[in-house]
């Protein structure tokens, strides 16, 4: 009797710890709804499969009518001509799509440099496409500012506005739906991180390398060497999103008092489609740094130190996530296609700036090899 209870005593131990390594060492990645049916119907502008109601959407969560939304009373020829091309005309198949979106949502942790913004939109709009059966990939940037047609709302917008709840669905299946209806493709998983995150990110690398030809800054919110360094999270993030990027004419000069007299001018073509380039730039990076890692339990714990920087969709799991990255190691990324959509600026009748698609996604994914299987 004795030892049957001292047995009892050992697996309620043993199931004891069990529980505490589940609750404190494996990571507790935030998870969030992510259902292909409900994107598939809000892509079609079915709206019966609300998860919320709008009255039950936070107020938080809602972005606001004057950034988002363009006046239906807009130029009629905004639909005819300049909308003709938001449509996907045939659906792309064969690829397993990865879309990593980066909110432009701040904390008190966020760099104090990138300010306040309420709400959050999607800041950063990347698809991944691993080829299922071949070794062609693409990373595709699709600029936040592109007018679409929100099928949910019925409203014409940019697309970084879709990252936003309603009675339709959640953030992420909005945008998801959103990137369907203009690329005809189907998003299977998706990552997000906000300014916050993605600072943790390069700083648990202890920096990331950028390179750049000519000197460059953004008032005082960061400035990068001609040349080669080693930067921190605060600095590439800067460097990132910066829209009034300077470069140096000349010399560096500092006078007296260490104040920088130097000639400083606007850097030419900064537009979306150059910080989509950076977006993709400081990616690769961070993908090469994966061949330091010496094996996948390193990686995995690597990974599991950042529980707290993503949202990832429910469908996928924290060892899918590894695996997928350990698999990177073997890549060649400069064989990774990185073809830029078709766009061309539109300023609507109240001044703003947004992007509209020159060409058919579809077409254009036939030039660039997408539509070939």
């Amino acid at each position: 009797m004795i030892n049957q209870n001292r047995y009892k005593y050992l697996l309620f131990v043993i199931a004891l710890l069990g529980l505490s390594t589940y609750i404190f060492i494996i990571p507790n990645f935030e998870k969030t709804v992510f259902n292909t049916k409900t994107i598939e119907n809000i892509s079609k502008g079915i709206t019966t499969t609300s998860i919320k109601n709008e009255t039950e959407v936070e107020e938080s969560d809602v972005i606001s009518n004057e950034i988002a939304i363009i006046p239906k009373n807009e130029n009629p020829l905004l639909q005819n001509e300049y909308l003709k091309n938001s449509k996907h005309e045939v659906e792309i198949t064969n690829f397993t799509t990865y879309l990593l979106i980066g909110s432009d949502e701040r904390s008190n942790q966020s760099s104090a440099s990138r300010g306040d913004a309420d709400g959050s939109r999607a800041d950063v709009i990347i698809l991944g496409l691993i080829h299922n059966s071949t070794e062609k990939n693409y990373l595709i940037s699709v600029p936040r500012d592109i007018l679409v047609v929100n099928n949910c709302t019925n409203n014409i917008e940019r697309i970084n506005a879709s990252f936003n709840e309603n009675a339709c669905g959640n953030k992420s299946e909005n945008l998801a739906a959103a990137v369907k209806n203009l690329t005809g493709i189907t998003v299977n998983h998706f990552a997000s991180f906000n300014f916050e995150g993605f600072e943790k990110i390069i700083d648990s690398f202890n920096g990331i390398e950028i390179c750049v030809d000519v000197t460059q800054k953004e008032g005082f919110s960061f400035e990068i060497q001609k040349g080669c360094q080693q930067v921190q999270g605060s600095t590439a993030l800067n460097w990132v999103v910066s829209r009034k990027t300077e470069v140096l004419v000349g010399e560096k000069i500092l006078d007296i008092n260490g104040n920088d007299v130097s000639e400083w001018k606007l850097m030419e073509g900064v537009s979306d489609l150059s910080r989509n380039q950076r977006q993709q730039y400081i990616i690769l990076q961070l993908i090469k740094e994966i061949k330091n890692f010496k094996n996948l339990s390193e990686l995995t714990q690597f990974v599991s130190a950042l529980e707290d920087t993503f949202v990832i969709d429910e469908n996928l799991s924290l060892n899918k996530a590894v695996e997928l990255l350990w698999k990177f190691r073997n890549f060649d990324l400069n064989k990774i296609l990185q073809p830029v959509l078709p766009v061309k600026n539109f300023e609507l009748s109240d001044g703003r700036q947004v992007l509209v698609m020159t060409e058919n996604f579809s077409k254009f994914a036939q030039s660039v090899g997408l539509l070939d299987s």
